[in-house]
């Protein structure tokens, strides 16, 4: 298959706010990319809206979170600013498979993966079966959850305690509880599928085996529209709080060269599997023994991308 027609950029959209956007119009203007920002009501004196070329009130009379949710709205000041591409950043837009599709329909380059990309990637059960496809390692688990308690219950038994409960779709640690034994069962599934719902409009849950003294490791990767896929290597995110990333160290610490061999290549692996483009990254748990299993993959750029630019 040829390559597709290289498009030329000469001006884009950033559909985002503060540090990120402001990243993305200093690599553009770098390039010779003219940028449009768009800022809420709140942010009109917002540092990102002044970094811009040109600048946009968007949502006007609503919040600041959804006026920046407003696809009608950003893809209207795309076209009245004639941009001929949308960078989404990291949160917001930037995982939303129907804001990708809508830039397509409108003719705008969406600079990130594809919609089905995004749709496969963004539910941890069609993510895992796609990894395992690929060759990567995963964690003994098992989905979806069995809707009665019995059923809940004997998959619980056959993935082991202590084990994690996951909603099926999104991240962030929403919709996902640790439990040590039988007894906590029936709450917690009760107590993550109520998150999961008013999270991601999604109760759909999935048993994971849950290793103590394990290491969160995450690779970044990036593809482009001919099936070209790098890696720029690994960072650790160990140090948590609620699920959250604290201190993320690239390289990672104690990591050989023989384990990040294998880890880098499992993560492209994955990447040719679902023909991915644009930047995302891969995240792995590592045992205390050096084996290593693939999590979920987050289709889009990372709050901790400036740690692998330093490196």
């Amino acid at each position: 298959m040829s390559a597709p027609t290289p498009r030329k950029i000469s001006k884009i959209l950033v559909a985002n706010r503060s540090e990120i956007a402001i990243r993305v119009m200093r690599a553009a203007s770098e390039l010779g990319i003219r940028t449009v920002a768009i800022y809420s009501q709140e942010d009109r004196f917002a540092l990102h809206r002044f970094k811009a070329d040109e600048s946009y009130l968007v949502g006007e009379g609503r919040g600041p979170v959804e006026a920046y949710l407003s696809i009608d709205d950003v893809l209207r000041i795309a076209r009245d600013a004639k941009v001929d591409a949308i960078h989404p950043g990291y949160g917001l837009l930037s995982e939303n498979p129907d804001f990708a599709e809508a830039c397509a329909q409108a003719g705008i380059l969406f600079i990130g993966p594809t919609p089905e990309a995004m749709r496969v990637l963004g539910n941890k059960v069609s993510a895992r079966t796609l990894a395992e496809k690929a060759g990567a390692p995963v964690m003994p688990a098992t989905a979806p959850l069995p809707r009665d308690v019995e059923g809940a219950q004997a998959r619980a038994r056959e993935v082991g305690y202590p084990l994690m409960l996951k909603a099926s779709w999104g991240g962030g640690g929403r919709g996902m509880r640790l439990v040590e034994g039988p007894a906590e069962m029936d709450t917690a599934i009760e107590s993550a599928k109520r998150e999961a719902v008013s999270s991601f409009d999604d109760g759909h849950l999935l048993i994971e085996k849950y290793l103590t003294a394990t290491r969160h490791i995450e690779v970044q990767v990036f593809a482009d529209r001919s099936g070209n896929i790098v890696h720029l290597f690994e960072r650790d995110c160990s140090v948590q709080r609620r699920h959250q990333k604290i201190i993320e160290e690239a390289p990672a610490p104690g990591l050989d060269d023989d384990q990040r061999h294998a880890m880098t290549t499992a993560a492209i692996a994955a990447t040719q599997a679902v023909t991915y483009e644009g930047a995302g990254t891969v995240e792995f748990l590592l045992a205390q023994d050096g084996e290593f299993f693939f999590m979920e993959m987050n289709t889009r750029l990372q709050v901790e991308h400036p740690v692998t630019e330093l490196i």
